[in-house]
C-alpha cells in the first residue's frame, strides 16, 4: 500500500488502498475493523477514511465495542494534526448552526475550554473564566458537555449554578446578543454525538482518552472567532493551534501548564508525569506554561510563560482541587462573588488574563489580570452570573 505524505496541516496523509469510498460502505458492525487494523499497524487515515469513520461512529447499528476499539487504536497510534482537522471539519459539517445575526457575528466571539484528560482533578477553571470574560463585556459562546474524564464537566457545574444548559439555537442567539453569554450543550448541537458518546464513555471507563478530548473545543457550533484552549501535554500545543487556525479562528491561544513534582505533593492525582512533572490543560500558577498563539491569518508564535510575571500566592496542586458538581459550583460562586482570595482565584485571574487578551479586550496579559480582578472585585462578575441565572428561570 503506497502512502503520499503531505505536510499541510489541514490535510491528513493521503493513502491509496482498496478501501472503498464512504458512499459505497453499508452500515455494518464490521466496517470499522479494517480501519482499526490499519491504525494498529501505525497507518494514518486519509480524509476519505475519516469521513467514512465518522459516518459509522454516528450510526446506531454499529457495535459499541467496534467504535471503542477504533477510537482506542487511533489514540494509541497518535492523532496527527491533519487527522484531527479532518475529524473536526466532518463533525462541524454535521452540527446544528445557530442563526447568528450580523451584529453579533461582527463581535469577537470567545470560547474558553480545556480538552480534559489531565486527570489532575482541579475545579472548573475554564468555566469560571468564561463567566468573568462575559462580565468584562466579551461575547462568550461556551461549548461544553457533562463530565467524561473528570468529576464535573462545564454543563454539570453551570447547571448546579442555576444556568440553563439546554438552549436551542434561536434562544442561544438571543442570549449572546442580550447577555453576552450562552452555553452550547454539545449533545444538543451535535446529533452525531448521540451514538458516539457511549463509545467515548466506554473508553473513559478503561482509562483511555480519545480524539474527542481534542475535538470538543474545535466543534463549537457558534464558530467563535477567538479561542483559548488548554491541552494536557505541552507537545499538543502546536498541532492543536495549527488545527484551530486552519478552521478559520482569527485569534487563538493553546496552552499547557506544568505542575512540578514538588507542587503535586498530597494531590492524589493519577496523572501521568514526564520528567517529574504533570501538565494542566490550563495556564499554570504552579510552574511554567507552554503557549502557542496566533492573531492573524499567518502569524504563529510559541513561548514559555513564567508564573513569576504575576502576583501569585504560593500554592500546591491540592489548592486547586475540585470535586463533584455541587462542590465545584460552590467554588465557582465564591470566586465570582469575591469571597475566595487564595490560589483558586489566582488560577482564574491568570487564565482570565489570557482569555481577555485573546478576545482583544486587554492589550497584555498583565492588563488582562488587572481587568479580571476588577470585574470580580467591583461585583460585575457576580452581577453577570445573577443575570444569566435569572434569565434561566
Amino acid at each position: 500500500m503506497r502512502e503520499i505524505l503531505e505536510s499541510a496541516v489541514a490535510c491528513a496523509p493521503v493513502r491509496t488502498s482498496n478501501f472503498p469510498p464512504p458512499f459505497a460502505i453499508p452500515y455494518t458492525r464490521v466496517v470499522l475493523e479494517p480501519l482499526t487494523n490499519q491504525l494498529t499497524q501505525g497507518g494514518a487515515l486519509s480524509d476519505e477514511q475519516i469521513q467514512a469513520a465518522v459516518g459509522h461512529l454516528a450510526e446506531e447499528e454499529v457495535a459499541l465495542e467496534s467504535k471503542a476499539d477504533f477510537l482506542t487504536a487511533l489514540a494509541r497510534k497518535g492523532e496527527s494534526a491533519g487527522e484531527i482537522a479532518a475529524f473536526a471539519r466532518e463533525l462541524r459539517d454535521r452540527s446544528i448552526r445557530p442563526p447568528l445575526d450580523p451584529a453579533t457575528r461582527a463581535r469577537e466571539i470567545l470560547d474558553v475550554c480545556g480538552t480534559g484528560g489531565d486527570r489532575l482533578n482541579t475545579f472548573n477553571i475554564s468555566t469560571t473564566v468564561s463567566l468573568v470574560a462575559a462580565a468584562a463585556g466579551v461575547t462568550v459562546a461556551k461549548h461544553g458537555n457533562r463530565a467524561v474524564t473528570s468529576q464535573a464537566g462545564s454543563a454539570d457545574v453551570l447547571e448546579a449554578l442555576g444556568v440553563r444548559i439546554d438552549l436551542g439555537p434561536e434562544e442561544a442567539v438571543c442570549w449572546l446578543r442580550d447577555h453576552h453569554f450562552a452555553f452550547f450543550f454539545a449533545p444538543k448541537y451535535h446529533p452525531a454525538f448521540r451514538h458516539i458518546a457511549p463509545a467515548r464513555k466506554l473508553c473513559a471507563e478503561r482509562g483511555q482518552r480519545t480524539i474527542f478530548n481534542f475535538l470538543g473545543p474545535l466543534l463549537n457550533p457558534a464558530r467563535p472567532s477567538a479561542q483559548l484552549i488548554g491541552v494536557p501535554r505541552a507537545e499538543l500545543c502546536e498541532p492543536i493551534a495549527r488545527v484551530l487556525q486552519s478552521l478559520g479562528v482569527r485569534r487563538g491561544m493553546v496552552v499547557s501548564g506544568r505542575v512540578p513534582s514538588c507542587a503535586s505533593r498530597g494531590s492524589g492525582s493519577k496523572a501521568g508525569a514526564s520528567n517529574g512533572a504533570a501538565f494542566l490543560d490550563e495556564l499554570s500558577t504552579l510552574g511554567e506554561s507552554f503557549v502557542v498563539e496566533f492573531y492573524q491569518e499567518r502569524g504563529f508564535a510559541a513561548s514559555v510563560l513564567s508564573p513569576e510575571q504575576f502576583p501569585l500566592q504560593p500554592a500546591l496542586l491540592l489548592d486547586l482541587g475540585g470535586s463533584d458538581r455541587d462542590t465545584n459550583a460552590r467554588i465557582v460562586r465564591r470566586i465570582i462573588q469575591g469571597e475566595e482570595r487564595g490560589p483558586k482565584r489566582d488560577a482564574v485571574l491568570l487564565n482570565a488574563a489570557a482569555a481577555l487578551f485573546v478576545a482583544d479586550k486587554a492589550k497584555s496579559l498583565l492588563g488582562g489580570w488587572d481587568l479580571a480582578a476588577e470585574v470580580i472585585d467591583r461585583g460585575q462578575a457576580a452581577a453577570k452570573l445573577a443575570e444569566i441565572v435569572s434569565a434561566s428561570r
